[in-house]
């Protein structure tokens, strides 16, 4: 193919995923020693060449055709009906249903589920932005996506529910929507929860839930994982211990060091000048996420990007905060970072249809017209 069909390409996104992916690969490297590495090294330079391959091809794609709300609805009806039968046929890893085994790999159908949620939500809130103060438009759009949250949650898999409540609450800010509704939506959830603490739940129960919220309150237990967490990032200071020298990861003191934790170890041996690093980049990429939803063609485009950008900064906060020990440990692995294709193979995805969209923006429609009338530069 040409080099032209890539001129829609944003070259400053693509290229500021690169140093993220390397240190994640460089992270994965130093765990353990022999085939423990070379294993979760190998399998991710795969699902990254998968996931560029995805990118450019669904780049070049006019995507135009997906506003088509049949088409959306089909996909949704698809990954609902693949929720449910997680629960019979679901692969039980880290203690949640969450995965279909095939015969090499697994696949995490949630992360697929968060795009799709990210399209219909811009889809109902674009064409419905001249009355979205109406209340039924939180009401409508929560259902779509509380439907598959409950199913993800009993998988259970809070993590992922709870950054489909954070797509929902984050694309529902920016649509318009009424404050006082939402507000009154958050006011009948904090009843609910009350009513349900009191009169519902057991004590172990209750129990459970305040040894989540809070894990260091059980170090020898429930909050083993965050305590770790704490200590590698701590011990990494300033400059970090060394590539290969993250005593807390190589010991296997920390757990699931190369997906729910890989924060923490990238951390250690990388210090708060590494940890800064993966901050400015991953800012880059949202910065330019947002400035390329901003040029859409329609509301569609602009929600959908926004909406990437909620999806991809929910993972990010959520997973560094834990690591940190400031939020609960809910499994939530960090954007390019952390092994797995499933996220990895996500996220390329909806960066190519944001990239197959930018052929069409608003930017690209005043350069076709000024190469029209002042010719090509």
């Amino acid at each position: 193919m040409r080099i032209e069909k890539y001129a829609n390409i944003d070259w400053i996104l693509f290229l500021s995923t690169l140093p993220l992916l390397v240190a994640g690969l460089i992270t994965m490297k130093t765990f353990g020693l022999g085939a423990e590495s070379d294993y979760h090294f190998s399998r991710q330079i795969i699902w990254i060449l998968v996931s560029f391959a995805i990118f450019f091809v669904f780049s070049l794609i006019d995507w135009r055709f997906i506003k088509k709300g049949e088409i959306l609805m089909f996909f949704y009806g698809i990954a609902i009906a693949v929720l449910i039968a997680l629960f019979f046929i679901g692969n039980d890893i880290r203690g949640a249903s969450s995965w279909i085994a095939f015969s090499s790999f697994s696949l995490e159908p949630s992360d697929f589920l968060k795009l799709i949620i990210v399209l219909i939500l811009a889809k109902y809130f674009s064409r419905r932005h001249i009355e979205i103060a109406n209340i039924r438009h939180i009401i409508i759009s929560g259902i779509y996506v509380l439907i598959p949250a409950v199913l993800v949650f009993f998988q259970p898999d809070f993590g992922s529910a709870l950054v489909l409540f954070l797509i929902w609450l984050g694309m529902i800010l920016v649509s318009g929507i009424s404050k006082k509704h939402l507000l009154l939506v958050f006011l009948i959830i904090v009843l609910v929860s009350a009513v349900s603490w009191f009169l519902v739940l057991k004590p172990y129960q209750k129990e459970r839930i305040l040894t989540f919220l809070n894990p260091l309150k059980d170090i020898q237990g429930a909050g083993y994982n965050a305590f770790q967490s704490m200590i590698a990032v701590g011990s990494g200071e300033i400059l970090g211990k060394g590539i290969g020298f993250g005593t807390q990861s190589r010991l296997e003191f920390l757990p699931e060091h190369q997906t729910d934790f890989i924060f923490a170890a990238f951390a250690e041996e990388w210090g708060l000048v590494g940890a800064l690093f993966v901050f400015i980049f991953f800012g880059i990429v949202i910065w330019r996420i947002l400035k390329n939803a901003f040029l859409g063609q329609s509301n569609f485009e602009s929600l959908f990007g926004i909406g990437l950008a909620i999806f991809l900064m929910a993972h990010f906060t959520i997973h560094v905060g834990m690591n940190l020990g400031l939020l609960p440990i809910t499994g939530i692995g960090l954007p390019f970072l952390s092994y797995g294709g499933s996220n990895l193979v996500t996220i390329f995805v909806g960066l190519g249809i944001l990239m197959g969209m930018r052929r069409y923006s608003r930017q690209a429609r005043r350069e076709d017209i000024g190469a029209e009338f002042l010719g090509p530069k």
